[in-house]
Order: structure tokens, then sequence, then C-alpha cells
């Protein structure tokens, strides 16, 4: 009998349960009922704002943290890490250059004939995948399979290319993953990314495990110049333009490196380059402000990241996490606001399906019923039927985060313009500076490319505006590499 009664208990007890949590819910629906997308949309306006003066606070705060990553290791959340290039191509190169560009799943290797002042006469390339099994094997394994592939590619060049006897080939190795340069052909590996886990690897210098392993090849080859991919695209638009001094990645992830003055680098021991400069690469990513206007939108995604805490400002501006953003501010406005209907959308709850690309797509949609929106939320998020409002909606959240981080990349760029003194006039002059832009955010997001461009003009003003320029800098990486191991040839 008493067995009984417990388990009357019990199930009346679950069904009470059952019957309050159904009233929370009710609840909840009719309370959210009050909120609507809209309300969503304006709180989201009001707390991404980037007006000037904020701007100009960040670029201020850009511009204390670079002085202190120059003073001291660790001084900073900007690394501020010293390239070790001290001479950047001048225009008067000649010769045959190759260059081998790893960042990934895939690696190009080039060969570039370099004409001195008539710029780049030749230039081709291979670009090769790496089997998954190399990306988790052994070191001697991954870079005799790199080593192998640029034998090939070596042994296809033509007459042409033939370097005269005793002359040795030279490389520019562009190796996208944390290193300790060492010096401009040296560099330990810190840590893998991207999907590569050799563990015996890190620590050891990668120039020289390449330069093992071409040599069990047969490939007569220097590596000349070791280099992050921003240092490239730097060399790559110094080579076409002289007056060339920033360069700036906004891509999947996002970065930028400048020429410093070798005297304002206290944490430099070593003699200063004739030159008197020398390439800083800044890792900006990194940045942290108290002035950035950070939403609990960045907040739950960084704590949600595989590195919580690290790449702030890359994650408030890169093409990586902006179609996130988007996503969590969807998702909400779906949860609280009933914008898809009465059911959140299951797709909507997964992280990273909404990509950059389709977020640029969406923003960029002219049509009069927004067709492209319509499709996009169809097929990525399986939310059919949407009405001309709810696609207008979708829009403004894109224009909102896609506005903040292009204004923010700009605001970057002014604490480098200011850090280096190109931000005002001196003497009644008013120096002119190319800044080398490179990534597909920057090259296919057309609206974020215009906001980076007319927000730097708004900041400077439209007298300094006249003297500084942003030019796309394509394939930085690759060429850049050639480009430095020319101009750090053991011939010159």
């Amino acid at each position: 009998m008493g067995k009984v009664t417990v388990a009357v208990a019990v199930i009346g007890g679950a069904t009470v349960c059952a019957a309050a949590a159904l009233v929370v819910r009710h609840r909840m629906r009719m309370s959210n009922q009050c909120v609507k997308p809209d309300d969503i949309l304006k709180e989201l306006e009001e707390k991404c704002a980037t007006p000037s003066s904020k701007l100009k606070q960040i670029a201020d705060a850009m511009t204390v943290e670079m002085h202190a990553g120059l003073a001291s290791e660790g001084g900073s959340k900007l690394k501020m890490l010293v390239s070790y290039v001290d001479n950047l191509p001048t225009g008067d190169e000649q010769g045959v250059y190759y260059a081998l560009d790893l960042g990934g799943t895939n690696f190009r290797v080039l060969r570039v004939q370099l004409a001195g002042k008539s710029g780049i006469e030749f230039q081709e390339f291979a670009e090769v995948s790496i089997p998954p099994q190399l990306m988790v094997g052994t070191s001697e394994a991954l870079f005799d399979y790199i080593a192998a592939e640029l034998a090939k590619f070596v042994a296809g060049e033509s007459e042409k290319f033939r370097l005269p006897p005793g002359r040795q080939r030279e490389l520019g190795f562009t190796f996208s993953f944390p290193v300790l340069q060492l010096s401009i052909d040296s560099g330990t590996l810190i840590r893998w990314t991207k999907g590569f886990s050799i563990g015996e690897m890190v620590g050891k210098d990668v120039v020289a495990e390449l330069t093992k392993a071409m040599e069990r090849q047969g490939v007569d080859m220097r590596v000349s110049a070791l280099v992050n991919d921003t240092v490239g695209t730097l060399a790559g638009g110094r080579y076409d333009n002289k007056d060339v001094f920033i360069a700036v990645i906004l891509g999947t992830g996002s970065n930028a490196a400048y020429v410093e003055r070798a005297q304002a680098i206290p944490k430099w021991h070593g003699p200063h380059p004739k030159s008197g400069e020398m390439v800083i690469n800044m890792e900006w990513g990194n940045f942290r402000s108290s002035h950035l206007p950070l939403t609990e939108y960045d907040n739950t995604l960084d704590a949600e990241s595989l590195n919580p805490g690290e790449q702030i400002f890359e994650k408030m501006i890169s093409g990586m996490y902006l179609g996130e953003i988007v996503r969590r501010v969807l998702y909400r406005m779906a949860n609280e606001a009933a914008l898809f209907g009465d059911t959140v959308p299951p797709k909507l709850k997964t992280q990273f399906i909404l990509r950059t690309p389709e977020m640029s797509a969406m923003h960029h949609d002219t049509s009069p019923d927004l067709k492209v929106v319509g499709n996009i939320l169809q097929d990525v998020l399986e939310i059919p039927n949407t009405t001309l409002s709810t696609r207008k909606i979708v829009v403004e959240v894109c224009n909102v985060i896609a506005t903040r981080g292009a204004r923010l990349a700009a605001a970057g760029i002014l604490g480098i313009l200011k850090k280096t003194g190109r931000d005002t006039v001196k003497d009644n002059d008013i120096p002119k500076t190319v800044i080398a832009m490179d990534g597909g955010l920057y090259e296919h997001y057309k609206e974020y490319r215009h906001c980076v461009n007319n927000t730097l003009n708004e900041l400077v003003g439209d007298e300094l505006a006249k003297h500084i320029k942003l030019i796309h800098s394509e394939d930085g990486s690759g060429i850049g590499a050639a480009l430095l191991a020319a101009s750090h040839s053991q011939y010159i």
C-alpha cells in the first residue's frame, strides 16, 4: 500500500511540475510578445555605435599599447614582434626567386622573375593539398612531402630560369603559424594551429627542418627570408609603391605590420640595422581596450571560443566572426521576439552556420523583394517563407555588425598613423602614406571595404585624407616572400 501511495505521489508531483513548466513557458511567450525585433535592433545599434570621438579614443589606446609592446616583451596585449626585415624591396631587384607559402591545409610554391624597374616580368605557381595524415604525423614526413613537391616545381622550370653555375636558388618562406623569430632566416615553432598537430616539431627551427628536407630531396635552395603573411603583404606593396609603410590583412583573421624606426624599439638589443628601420608585426588581433563597443553577443562568442579572452579585436572585425555575431543576434530576435514565427528555427542554434560570405551577400542584396536574403535564409538556415519586413531586419543586422567592424579597423589604422607621426602636418609637410590591404573580407565585402576607407578619411580629415591612400595588394604573402628573398639575398 505504501508503495502505491509513493508512486501516486511521484506521478502527481511530476504532473504538477509539468504543468508549472507549461505555465512558465506560456508566461515567457506572453512577455516576449511585448518585445519586438525592432527593439532588439535599436538596442544593437546603440551598443555598436562608433562615433568619431569613440574611434579616436580607440586609436589613442592602440598607440599606447604599441609603445608598451615595443618597450618590453609581454608589456602589452600587442606582441609587436620584431620581424628582422630591415630591407624592404626597392624595385631594383633582379633575377629569379622562389616562395613557399604554408598557411593551412594547402601550400603554394611560386617562381617570380624580377626585372628591376620593369617590375615582375614573369610569375607562376602551383598549389598542393597536404594529406591529412601528414598534418598529425612526423615533422620529417611533412617537410619531405613539401620539399618533394618543391623539387617537382623546380624541375619544371624552363631554360630561361636556370641560374648561372655556382649560384644557389633562393626562397622566401611564408609560415603562417605562431613562430618565435630569431633572425631573418630562422624561427622556432611556438604551437601548431589550423588542424596541424606534430608535437615533436614544437620548439624546433622551421627553416632548419625545411632545409634538411630539401637536402634529402636534392633541392639546391637556400631560405633567405622567413616571413609572416602580413609582412609579406607590406613587402609586396612596397615593391609596387615606395610610399607603402603599413600593411593590413582583413580576411578570416586580421593583423597589421608597419615600418618602425629602429631607435623607437627599446626591447631591441642588437645592433641597429643600416637602414635604421625595422618592420614590426603587430599581431593586432589581440588588441583590447575598455573603449571597444563590446556587446553581449561578443562576450558570449568569446567565452565559448577556443581562446577565451584572446584576439578580442579580431573577433569584432574579421571574417571568421562577423557572420557568427549576426547569427547570435538573429537567434535572440527569434527566441525573444518571434522574428521567424512561433518556434526558433533549429538551424539557427548552430554555431558558425552563417558564414561571413552569406552575410555579405545578404548585405549587398538590392533586389526589391530582397530575394537573395530569402534564399540564404531558406538554404542555409532552413527558414522558409520569410516576409519582406523580416528580411529588411536581417539586412539591418548585417549592416550594423559590418559597419562596426569596418569602423574599428579604420580606428586601428589611425592608431598606427598616430604612432608613426603620419597623422599630422609637420613643417607644412604632409608625408604621403600608402597602406597595402589584403584579405578576402576587404577584397570581396564591398560595403565593408568602402566603410573602412570612408571612416579613415572621416577620422584624419579632408586635408590629410588627400595624402593617405589604401590600395588592394593581392597575394602579398606569396609574392612578398619572394621579394623579401630578393632583398635579403646572400648575393647582394
